[in-house]
């Protein structure tokens, strides 16, 4: 396509190791035109999106052609590649934490990325009304005042939204989105997605989103093309494909992901079980700042509690003060029947043993000097005075119950992938049997594949050991598909609460009727209707 701002032809991407990452695809976007590449982990998509900016490593064998605004990037090299990143192609990164500077404030980060691209070079004060006029056009409030912050300064939304100004600094043709809601809650991502449909409204750019959230391909793409171990499986208009998929895997992937409101809930027991969670008029305060506010909840023996809200709502401190991270200022706490010790004697041992977390970010909270069985055996290393035979025999019964091969036991967390790491992590929380399990968001990085395996794991290892479990999620239907009750937190306060049926199907509170709207659907017809609903003042209000 000759009027194509991207057009890559029979594109092949090989390593010294043998293995082919991309196995001749071939798409193109238009300009103004969303087109979403999804497939799952290893599918290839990262590589094809790096191989449009000559991203690639040394060792990546390349071939085939990928002609962007009508210049072959393999055949550019060095400065030459310099002067078509920015203009032609900006790239929007996964994890805005990492891909931002950590000792540069907002306001350097974006003067050098108009610095980079502009002739002749002036000092960054120069760059100031521009990079005010970026933070406002990604819609960032208060940005004077943002460009002398740092990103560890800003939330995660606000950091997305700062890698987007990044993106568009130099004006460019196509935008390169990849994972670019990974890890956002649903209202956050709404506003990125809205951001993303705007960019493409005003300025006309097109747009390649990699990701592997369908229902954001539902939302906003135009065409989608499938991958799978390199190779493209399945490409077609979003409506069509989404409508009546041709291919297997395909059918697989779609089959894979949860639908809010497709999940049927038992009735809650007559009598409820004890709590092993209780949380009473809590209060959490951050340098005077209230992080939870009053907030009464719990958890009984055997029971599946979503909590749900956005970024900065109180979740994982919330979570936290369960597992003793996070120390009220008033309120009390009460686990297993009791107060949480503090300190580290015997009888605050004795509780800690029998509480599981698993958290949010695997490839973090794993030990990168410690293999798998480490890992897994070290909670009994600190808790029990198993000897190695003992240990071995309970690491590959977990190893076995979270099913993973038992050669994964030498290897460590770098060797495995996302889905590998957040089973390990599951398996250590549960090897010593807990009451009480604190799961902050497991399954948020995931992809839909690798997420629905995980969650069959774990529910059928709730099944097996029966523990109480406070799982902190912001993908609903993730929480529809697997909890008995959902708590709905906003600011810190407990909002609304009650069976999951009831407040996922007919919620009471406008928060949660917005969170449940802004949850992106598999289907385009569907999601369309919903964001027409989402914008549409309600008169009530």
């Amino acid at each position: 396509m000759s009027e194509a701002v991207l057009d890559i032809r029979d594109l092949r991407v090989s390593y010294q190791d043998g293995s082919t990452a991309v196995d001749g695809l071939s798409l193109s976007v238009a300009p103004g035109e969303i087109v979403a590449l999804v497939g799952e982990s290893g599918s290839g998509k990262s590589t094809a999106a790096l191989a449009v900016l000559g991203l690639l490593p040394a060792s990546a064998a390349v071939s085939g052609s990928v002609v962007l605004t009508g210049r072959d990037v393999l055949d550019l090299r060095g400065e030459q590649l310099r002067k078509l990143r920015g203009p032609a192609a900006g790239m929007i990164f996964q994890e805005p934490m990492t891909a931002l500077n950590p000792l540069r404030t907002i306001g350097f980060q974006l003067a050098e990325a108009i610095r980079n691209h502009d002739l002749p070079r002036r000092r960054h004060r120069h760059y100031h009304p521009r990079c005010v006029e970026l933070l406002e056009r990604v819609e960032v409030p208060e940005p004077a005042a943002r460009l002398k912050q740092y990103p560890h300064q800003l939330s995660g939304g606000l950091r997305q939204r700062v890698m987007i100004a990044i993106a568009l600094a130099a004006g460019p043709k196509l935008i390169i989105a990849d994972e670019p809601t990974t890890a956002l809650d649903v209202t956050v991502q709404q506003q990125i997605l809205d951001l993303l449909r705007d960019i493409r409204a005003q300025e006309g750019t097109a747009t390649l989103l990699i990701t592997h959230n369908m229902g954001v391909v539902a939302d906003v793409a135009d065409r989608v093309l499938v991958l799978r171990s390199g190779r493209l499986v399945e490409q077609a208009p979003a409506t069509e494909l989404f409508s009546s998929p041709q291919a297997d895997y395909t059918r697989e992937l779609l089959a894979a992901v949860p639908q809010l409101g497709s999940f049927t809930h038992d009735p809650a027991p007559e009598e409820q079980a004890k709590p092993v969670l209780a949380l009473s008029e809590v209060v959490v305060e951050y340098g005077g700042r209230r992080a939870v506010d009053r907030v009464s909840l719990e958890v009984a023996a055997g029971e599946i509690v979503g909590l749900v809200g956005e970024s900065g709502s109180g979740k994982t401190t919330l979570g936290n003060c369960a597992l003793g991270l996070a120390i009220p200022k008033s309120g009390t706490v009460e686990v297993l029947g009791g107060p949480l010790p503090r300190g580290t004697g015997r009888s605050a041992r004795a509780v800690r043993r029998r509480i599981g977390a698993v958290f949010q970010d695997p490839a973090s909270s794993l030990d990168p000097r410690m293999t798998v069985a480490q890992t897994v055996a070290e909670p009994l290393v600190v808790h029990t005075s198993a000897g190695r035979g003992e240990r071995r025999r309970r690491v590959r019964e977990l190893l076995d119950a979270v099913e993973l091969p038992e050669a994964m036991l030498s290897r460590y967390g770098h060797e495995l992938s996302g889905g590998q790491r957040q089973r390990v992590s599951l398996a250590r929380a549960l090897v010593l049997g807990p009451d009480l399990l604190i799961a902050d968001e497991p399954t948020s990085a995931l992809d839909v594949s690798v997420q629905a395996s995980v969650l069959e794991v774990f529910r059928r290892l709730h099944e097996e050991f029966g523990f109480g479990c406070l799982f902190v999620s912001h993908d609903l239907a993730v929480v529809d598909s697997l909890c008995d009750r959902v708590a709905v937190l906003r600011s810190g306060e407990l909002v609304e609460h009650g069976p999951a049926e009831v407040v996922l199907r007919t919620p009471q509170h406008p928060y949660t009727q917005a969170l449940l709207l802004s949850s992106p659907v598999p289907d385009p017809e569907l999601q369309r209707a919903r964001r027409v609903a989402l914008s549409t003042p309600d008169p009530a209000a």
